[in-house]
């Protein structure tokens, strides 16, 4: 972190590393604005029930998104995002 906050002069303080297993998940990669990304999710769930599988969300399994593109760099319909959301049978 103190080598990101000096390379990019940016307060990096509040920055947290973890480490935790995904398990099963239903991942997708968005492609388009943050806003269309409620309809990725609903066809996400969508998929996974109609293969037998259950949302599973808890304190120790959540929803997250891994941002591959820069908005400051990309245009808005270029946006990548990986969508996971952890599941069970």
């Amino acid at each position: 972190m103190e080598e990101a906050a000096a390379k990019k002069k940016t307060d990096f303080s509040k920055v947290e590393f973890f480490t935790y297993q995904d398990g099963v998940c239903v991942q997708c990669m968005h492609i388009g604005s943050y806003d269309h990304e409620p309809e990725t999710i609903r066809r996400m769930d969508e998929f996974a029930a109609e293969n037998g599988y259950v949302l599973d969300l808890s304190d120790s399994r959540f929803h997250h998104e891994i941002y591959l593109s820069d908005p400051r760099r990309a245009a808005e319909e270029k946006l990548r995002t990986v969508i996971r959301h952890p599941v069970r049978l």
